[in-house]
């Protein structure tokens, strides 16, 4: 047809990230190649929409990351102190027990510490830290809403040093040390 334009492909970010999540679950990364491929764009096109690939990892590892967080929420059976120490085993565990995560973390390990201890990542999960305090604390009053966000930054630190204890140290984490400091931070005097 004479003056049709050439049919485009729209893609969202939030729909390449959705995709990006899949080839992750699979693979333990995100090849952008493979990426472009699958969702049948170029790379030119990819990048445009995602601007950079570890911005994009960045939010894969997010997305999954978060809907572990919540799972981990729902299945809370504790309050207070301990309530929190719940989800922060639930999730310590099941992402220590994620394949692709391990495989991604030994494949990827500048990638993966830049990504989950100093950028987007982190600071999402010291909000997210912030949502967890402010709701067990809500109704025993245990953290004042002053500090709370200090509070967040310090319990996200010492998970990450357990969890990431290979990556930031080349030591094997003590899930057991952790829990234990995370509860004297949780624990300080206002």
């Amino acid at each position: 047809m004479r003056g049709a334009r050439a049919s485009r492909r729209v893609v969202t970010r939030s729909h390449v990230v959705h995709r990006a999540c899949g080839l992750f679950l699979r693979h333990g990364t995100v090849d952008m190649d493979a990426l472009a491929q699958d969702l049948a764009v170029s790379r030119a096109t990819l990048y445009r929409v995602v601007g950079s690939r570890d911005g994009l990892l960045a939010d894969v590892l997010w997305e999954l990351g978060d809907h572990l967080l919540d799972r981990a929420r729902r299945r809370r059976t504790g309050t207070g102190v301990d309530g929190v120490l719940e989800i922060t085993r639930y999730f310590v565990t099941a992402l220590r027990g994620s394949a692709p995560f391990r495989d991604f973390l030994r494949a990827e390990p500048e990638t993966a510490r830049r990504l989950l201890t100093g950028g987007l990542v982190h600071r999402r999960a010291v909000l997210a830290q912030r949502s967890i305090l402010l709701e067990a604390g809500e109704r025993d009053r245990l953290w004042p809403r002053s500090g709370i966000d200090d509070l967040a930054y310090l319990y996200v630190r010492v998970v990450e040093s357990a969890l990431y204890a290979e990556l930031l140290s080349n030591r094997r984490p003590d899930l057991g040390l952790a829990e234990r400091t995370a509860r004297a931070v949780l624990r300080q005097t206002p």
